[in-house]
């Protein structure tokens, strides 16, 4: 495991918010606003929403929606909207999309808070909750393949491959063979012997209510990949817990991804958010919206001359419904 690096050093975050600072205090892998402050007394936190894109092309239609419902709650809470980054997958990333991100949300009237984070400039802080997962014992390298996964991998109804657990328990002498070898591998998440450390595990979300976390939903999920020295479950979860995220407000399609996030906020002793996982925005054949949908790119929409209160109408209707709707 020594290619993961630890950190003991403190770091506290200032940001001036109106009349009050924020402060964020993080050692090691563990986050927690430490305290708010206005005019130097203490208040009380205030709601904090994000919206989280990867720079990998312009925002469509189902953003917009996305980004608007997360600021609108955070608007009527009198609470906080900000931007974050992910873009982990730097092979992928293009500089102008940043920017073309940011000119998108400012045309549909959407402001945040700060400076937009980077999970780029994150890695540090990804390897030390690597190192704390790894001391509690719960991370296993894995050698598997491409191939091997095609091969191995059990598939569910809807066509998800789930890890058959191949590497889980390799002999320790076959690891330090690969390992000799200087193999490259993965790092997964064993997500029995996770669980069976934080035991029973629920989140609460605003249309489905409370769900029991089921352990076994996604199997054991990769948390650092080969190529990347991190994975979006990993990442997110330390930084909702960094930037103080009281709610996660994200699309449906992420709604199983929670079942993995609550083991690791329990593993990593961080707070548990709310969560609002909305309905996706689709096109006319049912299908979720890809930013290969260049018709209902913003940027487009825009040159169109369609306005940006005709655009978040859609949003609007769609809120109304997602409301309406927790039983299902």
């Amino acid at each position: 495991m020594g290619a993961f690096m630890i950190s003991n050093r403190i770091c506290p975050f200032e940001e001036r918010v109106g009349k009050a600072y924020i402060f964020i205090n993080r050692l090691g892998a563990g986050f927690a606003i430490a305290w708010v402050v206005e005019d130097g007394l203490p208040i009380e936190k205030s709601m904090t929403t994000r919206f989280a894109p990867s720079p990998t092309g312009r925002l469509h239609l189902g953003h917009a929606y996305s980004a608007w419902l997360a600021w609108e709650r955070a608007q009527a809470q009198d609470g906080r909207f900000l931007l974050r980054f992910e873009d982990i997958d730097h092979t992928r990333v293009r500089e102008e999309y940043y920017g073309g991100i940011e000119e998108d949300l400012r045309w549909l009237g959407i402001s945040w808070a700060g400076r937009p984070l980077r999970q780029l400039d994150r890695f540090e802080d990804y390897r030390e909750a690597l190192e704390k997962l790894n001391r509690l014992g719960v991370l296993y390298p894995c050698f598997c393949t491409r191939k091997d996964l095609a091969i191995s991998a059990p598939q569910r109804g809807d066509g998800t491959a789930i890890y058959a657990g191949t590497c889980r328990e390799m002999p320790v002498a076959e690891r330090e063979k690969r390992f000799a070898e200087k193999t490259s591998c993965a790092w997964r998440l064993d997500m029995g012997r996770a669980f069976g450390l934080v035991g029973e595990q629920t989140f609460r979300d605003e249309r489905k209510g409370l769900v029991r976390v089921v352990p076994e939903l996604l199997g054991d999920p990769v948390l650092a990949r080969k190529d990347i020295a991190t994975s979006y479950h990993l990442a997110v979860v330390v930084d909702d817990a960094a930037q103080g995220i009281t709610e996660v407000i994200r699309g449906e399609d992420l709604l199983e991804s929670t079942h993995v996030h609550r083991v690791l906020q329990g593993l990593l002793d961080l707070p548990e958010p709310h969560y609002f996982h909305h309905r996706l925005v689709v096109d006319e054949a049912g299908q979720r919206l890809a930013k290969r949908h260049d018709s209902l790119a913003i940027a487009t929409l825009r040159d169109r001359g369609v306005s940006p209160a005709a655009v978040l109408a859609r949003a609007r209707a769609e809120l109304e419904t997602n409301l309406g709707d927790s039983a299902c």
